[in-house]
């Protein structure tokens, strides 16, 4: 391995639960005082629940032990179930929150894009918090000069770059939070689920980045729950289960291992809080059954399935459409559609109220294996709106027991090919030896 950008050695980070507020400075200094005499927390103290702070049974280890090396030029993935640790271990690497117990040793710069505007100021413009994210990573001002246009056009916000980011839609902040990281040329690029945000040509244009990036001789460490991302992007992984490192090595052999042994648990229905400052937004997604009942996210291949997604409309957007994908965890991106299929579009300046969805494929359209279901929503005329992008939403698998091959079919499709044998036109046939 190349000589070591980043040096992780037994790092943990332990939360204490329970604790609702510090209060004020005086109930802070009494509280402690109590407990450094053996005292039992005071009548009506901020701790809440039947443990003190203290207590081992009150705490939660996000991280614990865990130790790796990675060298300079590598693109390292970090794969996990949802609470594996993944965006504490970043978040750690990033300077955002401090390590209970290890070290962390980085030589050079980090850019940090742990979620979507992360380090925007809302009441700033894309170009100020352009200067500022670059300020905070070290680079001086003629440094950002130069980059500038090259940062815009990746980013594809030019005409909303002296527009305050908290009228941005999520997909343009993810946009532009990414140009930043990836272009002012940090030593190690750490990149936390940037493409469940962003059509497939941003996700594209993000991995050829990344990829440029790392033949560039800097570092990056990139987390995503799309495997054919990871598989594509990174020669070696590592592999993080409740809080440990469970595994390190050669990327296909790992996700092959963490699919068949530790693939997350189906979720065919999920509902989102409400967000007042939307104008339109998803409340609820799931995976509706053939005869119309909610799902399980347990299909057969022989089956329609329809994801059934629930709009709440503040305000008519005009323009605004739906993208929709079916990426597989074998083969990435699989099925695309857009609310453009099917003229007119469906969704455009769609008016106030609560609207229910259906997105139907065929049966025998996808194949055997499991698939996240990805959604957003977007329109030209974004500016002055706001528009829900969830991202990924819920996850559903497919089982085919009606054919020979049945669950060992391999490829992206379940389609049946037609068969059929008949006897040469041709008027003269050819000799057959005895």
């Amino acid at each position: 391995m190349p000589s070591p950008v980043l040096r992780v050695d037994g790092l943990g980070k332990r939360y204490d639960l329970g604790l609702t507020h510090a209060g004020s400075l005086a109930a802070v200094a009494s509280r402690w005082t109590r407990r450094l005499r053996g005292l039992p927390p005071e009548e009506g103290s901020v701790l809440t629940g039947t443990h003190a702070a203290d207590d081992q049974s009150s705490s939660f280890w996000a991280l614990k032990d865990v130790s790796f090396e990675v060298g300079a030029g590598e693109v390292v993935g970090i794969i996990g179930r949802n609470g594996a640790g993944k965006s504490t271990l970043l978040k750690i690497l990033s300077r955002v929150t401090a390590p209970t117990t290890g070290s962390v040793e980085i030589d050079g710069r980090v850019g940090s894009l742990l979620e979507v505007g992360t380090g925007f100021h809302p009441e700033l413009t894309g170009r100020e918090n352009v200067y500022m994210n670059a300020t905070l990573l070290g680079m001086s001002k003629r440094e950002v000069d130069a980059k500038l246009d090259e940062i815009v056009d990746f980013s594809g916000v030019e005409r909303f770059l002296d527009t305050p980011v908290k009228r941005y839609s999520s997909g343009m902040k993810v946009r532009l939070g990414f140009a930043v990281a990836a272009h002012l040329e940090p030593e190690l690029l750490i990149i936390d689920e940037v493409l469940a945000v962003g059509d497939a040509e941003f996700q594209s244009r993000c991995l050829g980045r990344m990829k440029t990036v790392a033949g560039e001789g800097r570092t990056v460490l990139f987390v995503s729950h799309n495997m054919a991302a990871i598989r594509t992007l990174c020669p070696r992984s590592l592999w993080m289960e409740q809080g440990l490192l469970r595994a390190s090595g050669e990327t296909a052999a790992l996700i092959t291992e963490y699919i068949a042994q530790d693939a997350e648990v189906l979720t065919a229905e999920r509902a989102f809080e409400i967000n007042e400052e939307k104008d339109v937004q998803l409340l609820s997604a799931e995976a509706v059954a053939p005869s119309g009942e909610k799902s399980a996210g347990l299909f057969e291949c022989d089956d329609p399935l329809a994801v059934r997604l629930t709009l709440l409309v503040r305000r008519p957007v005009p323009r605004m459409y739906g993208y929709l994908e079916f990426v597989s965890d074998r083969a990435g991106t699989v099925l695309v559609s857009d609310s453009h299929d099917c003229p007119p579009n469906p969704l455009d300046g769609l008016a106030p109220g609560v609207h229910v969805v259906d997105l139907n494929v065929p049966p025998r359209t996808l194949g055997v294996g499991e698939y996240s279901v990805y959604f957003n929503l977007a329109s030209p005329a974004a500016d002055g709106f706001d528009v829900d992008s969830p991202g990924n939403l819920i996850r559903v698998r497919l089982t085919d027991p009606a054919t020979r091959r049945g669950d060992r079919r391999g490829g992206c499709l379940s389609t049946l090919v037609n068969w059929s044998v008949a006897p040469s036109p041709a008027t003269v046939a050819p000799p057959i030896s005895a």
